[in-house]
């Protein structure tokens, strides 16, 4: 019975297809020749035409065909420059394969791809291949550090740290910017948050995008906003929304911490009881509270008057952040806002207010163009995820491939 047969394109410029088997194990043989004249000499870099016979035989492996692993087969030409002494030869370089690879530069992107959103152990073992194969892919195909040249324009750069390892202080920095169509880009990975560090980073972007940069987004650290100031003087620094959140909400929690210690020692422990939840509760938005929290709530802010002025106040505060306001009219409100908490005597917010003055104008910078860091945040999330799937990711230069090829690993790979 004569078994149907298709014909699958090769998709690989300049070569002949001279035999196709399928070997004991299933796998698919293509041995191929090139049918490209010529190389560039090793020594002169002239392009040379004289044949000086082939190297030994090759084989790479090359793109699965209908589940089965495929390898190409193939000799080197070799060619001789008549032109340098002693008429050296040199060996045919071919498009489709890099320098010493052990796969074609297709099956490399193959297994980018496979890369997205995984790690290399389970690329690794789905495909077949070793540890190091999958690596060295990674390592040929993805540079190490940012290509100045793929960008015309910035415009909003994130600072931010994380630590490699959750409980230990091995922070690293992660430099990103927010392109004119949304999309985020890696720029960096910096081994400390130095301020020399931060420094030589940003004198390392070329004079035509340093220009495009109009806001740096970063949180409350003076090693982050000093070397913005010295290197990039034209620029707009905003403290995150996330983090003037984080530190006047922190004032409202540590006068729940305690108002219910104090509750604790004052109250029946039946009554006591009935305000478990609280921490949860305060934390939502009203709108979203359900009415078991809304009875709660009463319930606490009755047994703490103080603690319901504190939560009125922190939610005027964030109902200001919300409003699309001008720079002018935020100013003037939160001011306003200062003063009540002069007038209440409460001293829970003292903290904040501290951070407030200190970083006044730059907090104030959200009302511009109401610029923050959620990119930078969600960024750092993907990043959580990333470490929890490789068992931790300490080789700096592995870190930013990585977080290059989930940003942008389906728009290079998958077409």
């Amino acid at each position: 019975m004569k078994r149907a047969q298709v014909t699958v394109p090769l998709d690989i410029p300049d070569v002949r297809v001279l035999q196709t088997e399928i070997n004991k194990v299933g796998e698919l043989i293509i041995t191929i020749e090139s049918t490209k004249e010529g190389t560039i000499c090793r020594q002169c870099g002239r392009e040379i035409h004289k044949r000086h016979g082939y190297d030994e035989w090759t084989t790479i492996r090359h793109l699965p065909v209908f589940g089965r692993p495929s390898y190409l087969r193939y000799r080197p030409r070799r060619y001789q420059c008549l032109e340098c002494e002693g008429h050296p030869t040199t060996t045919q370089r071919v498009e489709w394969r890099e320098s010493n690879s052990p796969h074609s530069m297709a099956y490399d992107d193959h297994l980018l791809l496979q890369l997205v959103n995984s790690t290399i152990e389970d690329v690794s073992t789905k495909e077949v291949v070793a540890y190091d194969c999958v690596l060295g892919a990674l390592e040929r195909r993805i540079s190490a550090s940012v290509d100045w040249w793929q960008y015309t324009s910035l415009g909003v750069i994130g600072l931010d740290e994380i630590a490699l390892k959750k409980g230990h202080r091995n922070f690293v920095v992660i430099v990103t910017a927010r392109l004119a169509d949304d999309q985020v880009a890696i720029l960096g990975v910096l081994p400390d948050r130095q301020k020399d560090t931060v420094i030589e980073f940003l004198r390392s972007i070329p004079e035509r995008l340093k220009r495009t940069i109009h806001t740096v987004c970063c949180d409350m650290y003076e090693g982050f906003s000093e070397a913005v100031r010295e290197e990039l003087k034209h620029v707009r620094i905003v403290i995150d929304r996330f983090h003037v959140a984080r530190a006047y909400r922190g004032g409202l929690d540590d006068l729940r911490k305690q108002e219910l210690g104090r509750l604790k020692k004052e109250l029946p422990a039946a009554e006591y009881k009935l305000l478990k939840g609280s921490l949860w509760a305060l934390r939502k938005k009203p709108a979203s509270l359900s009415p078991e929290e809304r009875r709660l709530l009463r319930l606490l802010f009755r047994y703490s008057p103080q603690l319901k002025q504190a939560y009125e106040l922190q939610q005027q505060l964030t109902t200001i952040f919300d409003q699309h306001l001008s720079l002018a009219a935020a100013k003037t409100k939160i001011r306003a806002w200062i003063k009540r908490i002069a007038q209440s005597g409460l001293r829970c917010f003292d903290s904040f207010l501290n951070t407030l003055g200190r970083w006044w104008y730059e907090i104030l910078n959200y009302f511009v163009n109401r610029e923050n860091s959620g990119f930078v945040e969600g960024l750092n999330n993907k990043l959580k995820v990333l470490k929890r799937r490789c068992y931790g990711l300490f080789n700096l230069k592995h870190l930013f491939q990585r977080i290059f090829l989930d940003l942008e690993g389906y728009r290079l790979f998958a077409g």
